[in-house]
């Protein structure tokens, strides 16, 4: 398919997925302190020392369960909480990707995990989203974060075991 470019030639310019670059330029990585998201971590950042690109990490602190709700005061322990995990995941990578020489950016956000890490994806304009195959079994029924940014389709998602 072609798309004409803005200075009016004919040839097909790159699409979306093809930024005019050998290799991606931006990695983003989903991490929520697992084992499969700090697989997918691992393996993004070798992806971006060999292919010499940024790599973003995402730690998004969710609103908690629904029951926090009902319970005074459990909502700001939910919130502390994942605020204390992102700090410590962050603490734990950075000095491992200087090791290895590779420039990260962490970034926590707050809210839902889908709706965060595509909106830093688009943000950041990342090449390539990696994320941790989920651990929770109900995520069969309503779906993954993974399979969920797979059906968002704006960028390549590679789900790590």
């Amino acid at each position: 398919m072609s798309t004409p470019r803005p200075d009016g030639d004919a040839r097909s310019a790159p699409g979306p997925f093809e930024r005019g670059t050998d290799g991606p330029r931006v990695i983003l990585a989903g991490v929520d302190g697992s084992s499969t998201s700090l697989h997918a971590v691992a393996y993004a950042a070798g992806l971006a020392r060999r292919q010499r690109s940024r790599l973003v990490v995402v730690f998004v602190a969710e609103g908690g369960p629904a029951m926090a709700g009902l319970v005074p005061g459990a909502g700001a322990v939910v919130q502390e909480a994942n605020t204390e995990i992102g700090t410590r995941l962050r603490a734990e990578l950075l000095p491992v990707a200087e090791e290895l020489g590779v420039e990260v950016d962490f970034r926590i956000a707050r809210g839902d995990p889908v709706t965060e890490i595509s909106r830093i994806a688009d943000e950041v304009l990342a090449d390539a989203v990696l994320v941790g195959a989920s651990e929770q079994a109900g995520h069969r029924v309503i779906g993954s974060v993974a399979v969920r940014l797979v059906r968002v389709g704006r960028w390549p998602v590679t789900v790590v075991p």
